[in-house]
């Protein structure tokens, strides 16, 4: 295959979606408390539980098979067995052929197995997309965790069945609004062999997927206010993280439990873009009903780069099995 075919230019995304009543990303190794920044009160989100929504809802939609970072069968098994699934021979580019999340976001193959007690030796694909850890825009309060318990009966032909109990805590956050930013490297797409239907995909499906993946208790209360990718011309050049062009106002004397308690500020991020305007290809933008009623984001991005080269999301593509895979 020709690498041209897998040559793009350079994006950044900008991702805001708010968390409302629910845990956003628990920490496993503090009782599954929504991580927090100590001293600033923010709540922080892995780039991995971002990446999870977008994999899970496309193993839910078209089965586990496209992708990597996935289950076999439902179980979670070694790297070496998903790489068996998927490849008779074991071959590593069978994955990238296979799996849309490891030419998006890259992946770690094993290519030997080692002694037992030992691992073998892997190749490590970096994927072209990559995020940084989400961060809300301000600080948040953490709903005092209520104890619950699960209790479970032992197998019913023991002659007296027993019961088997659980305990946890249920910690949530009352209000959290999360902006995470992305990168897109067109030095780095020819790697994993990525190509422009994907980048396609992942506008299309990642806001989608908070949608509909978070549905679980614990996740039930994410929503999508607004995605943005700007495509630049060339693959050289990047603005950086677009958050710090975001100005963020609060009454600092009252809690912060829905949107419309926050004001977002994009002056700043307006002013840069105009300044890279002759470097940006296209943007492409997602925006809630209450986020196009409250800072109309499309239609000023619209007025500086023009309205031709501000695309609305979704894409309009259909999106089946044959194109998730090479």
């Amino acid at each position: 295959m020709e690498t041209e075919q897998y040559r793009l230019n350079n994006s950044e995304i900008l991702f805001i979606y708010e968390a409302r009543l629910c845990n956003p990303n628990g920490d496993p190794d503090d009782e599954n408390r929504p991580r927090i920044d100590r001293k600033t009160g923010r709540n922080l989100v892995s780039d991995v539980r971002l990446k999870r929504f977008f994999r899970n809802y496309i193993m839910a939609k078209f089965g586990e098979d496209y992708i990597w970072v996935s289950t076999v069968e439902g179980r979670h098994v070694r790297a070496d067995e998903r790489l068996e699934k998927i490849s008779k021979d074991r071959s590593p580019e069978d994955v990238l052929k296979t799996c849309i999340d490891a030419r998006l976001f890259g992946a770690t193959i094993p290519i030997g197995k080692g002694d037992k007690g030992t691992r073998g030796k892997s190749y490590a694909y970096i994927g072209p997309v990559q995020f940084t850890w989400g961060y809300s825009l301000h600080p948040v309060e953490v709903i005092d965790s209520s104890t619950i318990t699960s209790i479970f009966m032992g197998r019913p032909e023991e002659e007296e069945a027993e019961r088997y109990g659980t305990i946890g805590k249920d910690w949530r956050v009352y209000y959290s609004l999360i902006a995470f930013y992305g990168v897109v490297s067109g030095h780095r797409a020819t790697s994993t062999k990525i190509k422009p239907t994907d980048i396609m995909i992942l506008d299309n499906l990642l806001y989608k997927s908070l949608i509909l993946d978070a549905t679980t208790r614990s996740k039930i209360g994410h929503w999508p206010h607004l995605y943005l990718r700007i495509e630049y011309s060339h693959p050289d050049i990047l603005i950086g993280d677009l958050r710090k062009y975001i100005d963020v106002e609060f009454n600092k004397d009252k809690p912060i439990r829905d949107l419309k308690d926050i004001r977002l500020n994009f002056n700043q991020l307006m002013t840069i873009i105009d300044k890279y305007k002759n470097d940006i290809k296209q943007a492409f933008v997602y925006e809630s009903e209450d986020f196009e009623k409250e800072y109309q984001f499309r239609k000023r991005m619209g007025e500086i780069i023009g309205e031709n080269n501000v695309e609305p999301l979704p894409h309009d593509v259909r999106i089946d099995a044959s194109l998730l895979r090479l």
